[in-house]
């Protein structure tokens, strides 16, 4: 195995697993943090122990994420897309639910994202005899994120997916870098991150429970069509998508119109 670039957070355990051919899963958002993580990872892994993952939101994801995280995987790297079984979209299960995901009760994540993230690993385990069950499933998780992300472990045996033959551990390989990092890793690799950097600072749904007021204004500016499906579900169900419990009109200051529209500029992307 190449000698792995300093950025890495690698335990010796994490090391000789890699060495051992297990397969290296990145979970990819199309974000900067899975973006550098690929980067570096691609460096210390053999690339036919490489797969990287992506569950597609649909209509609730930034345009264009599926193409970026294409045209930012390294050569050989094979992209499995894990969409929900279901077919039914986020706001789908807002409707059914009748309520958007919670700070504590994130079912979005589990039910759009590592749910059918893991169903596809099990798959790609089960036609890839060769790895014999052996897993390095990769979050681009980072402690200086948040006070709840600093207290994560970042090597550790994933308990619920190592059964039935599978040894499977989640390793957060960028765990010590800053954002100035991920940003420079980025840069040196002679790399763009996700057109939305230009806009916001994060790159998640477009509109999420984590987003700032500020980063909600402008993405009703960018996606006023499905700014529109947000704010009229939120007053159908009688459930607000931010946890301030202000409605999204109110939140952003983009106010409704006559005839139940809202006051916003063409959708520049065609949302």
């Amino acid at each position: 195995m190449p000698a792995e670039p300093a950025d890495i957070h690698l335990p010796p355990a994490c090391r000789e697993t890699i060495r051992a051919g297990a397969l290296v899963a990145i979970n990819t958002s199309g974000g900067k943090d899975s973006q550098a993580m690929t980067i570096l990872l691609s460096r210390i892994v053999p690339r036919d122990q490489i797969v990287a993952v992506h569950a597609p939101l649909g209509e609730v994801e930034w345009p264009g994420t599926v193409e970026h995280i294409e045209a930012t995987l390294p050569a050989g790297v094979p992209l499995v897309l894990a969409p929900v079984a279901s077919g039914k979209s986020l706001l789908d299960r807002v409707e059914e639910r009748g309520m958007f995901p919670g700070v504590r009760q994130r079912w979005c994540t589990a039910e759009h994202k590592r749910g059918p993230i893991e169903r596809e690993l099990r798959r790609y385990l089960k036609i890839h005899p060769r790895f014999d069950g052996r897993l390095l499933n990769c979050l681009g998780i980072r402690r200086d994120e948040s006070a709840a992300r600093a207290g994560r472990v970042p090597w550790r045996r994933n308990e619920r997916m190592s059964v039935a033959g599978r040894e499977v551990f989640d390793w957060l390989p960028i765990f010590d870098l800053s954002t100035e990092d991920v940003f420079r890793v980025i840069r040196l690799a002679g790399q763009s991150p996700h057109w939305i950097y230009r806009h916001l600072s994060r790159c998640s749904c477009s509109f999420c429970i984590f987003s700032s007021p500020g980063d909600l204004r402008t993405a009703a500016e960018l996606r006023p069509a499905l700014y529109r499906r947000y704010a009229r579900t939120e007053r159908r169900i009688g459930h607000t998508l931010s946890p301030t419990r202000r409605p999204l009109p109110e939140l952003t200051g983009v106010p409704l119109a006559a005839g139940g529209g809202f006051e916003d500029p063409a959708d520049p992307i065609g949302a």
